[in-house]
């Protein structure tokens, strides 16, 4: 191996993906793959003398999340680029993921050779993303400032808009369900309209959402 190949690391908890992604780098001209850990807790004693370039990280794992891991990894290897690769999609964790010094996102049904490419882009300074993840991060900059939405509010609707029902949404913002409906009927009331429809148009047309 010449000194030229992209050094990288992987943190994913599943067995069957770690070894894929694994086979799927490793045998990829020009890049090398020098550790594979199931979590971040495994990783964290040895990372540093792998001297990756590159670490590809999940966020779903055991004992510390990914989106944690981020800066830790940063501390113990301030020159390396953190890229996640993950199933979530959720703004808050790309967000999160982001500010605390993720230099891409990617999920987790992208294709092979762009992750591949991916790879090369962060070594090289860029933030690559999938589509999905770009456009959600192109969206939440284009929303109006002046929305006279509640940013929990603003959430709820976003779920809505995506044909959450109330109870998903109670279940995945760890709210009961009388919440789930008072903020929806405030939603109403500030939007001025009757039904679900209704509060998705206009809140797409006024860049709430």
């Amino acid at each position: 191996m010449t000194n030229r190949n992209i050094l990288v690391s992987i943190i994913e908890d599943d067995d069957t993906i770690r070894s894929g992604y694994s086979f799927l780098i490793g045998n990829t001209e020009g890049y090398e793959v020098v550790s594979s850990y199931s979590s971040y807790d495994a990783a964290a004693h040895k990372i540093a003398s792998d001297k990756p370039d590159v670490i590809l990280l999940d966020i779903e794992m055991p004992g510390t999340n990914g989106v944690d891991a981020i800066p830790r990894l940063k501390k113990l290897l301030p020159h390396a680029h953190v890229l996640i690769l993950t199933v979530y999609e959720s703004e808050k964790l790309i967000f999160e993921a982001l500010a605390n010094g993720a230099s891409g996102y990617l999920t987790k049904n992208t294709p092979s050779a762009k992750i591949i490419a991916s790879i090369k882009e962060v070594k090289e300074g860029g933030g690559p993303m999938s589509i999905n993840i770009a456009k959600m991060v192109i969206r939440s900059f284009q929303k109006n400032k002046e929305s006279p939405l509640s940013k929990r509010e603003t959430q709820i609707l976003e779920e809505i808009s995506v044909g959450k029902s109330r109870s998903q949404i109670a279940n995945e913002l760890f709210i009961d369900l009388e919440t789930v409906r008072s903020h929806i009927k405030n939603i109403y009331l500030k939007l001025n309209v009757n039904s679900r429809a209704d509060a998705i148009k206009t809140a797409r047309e006024n860049r709430l959402i």
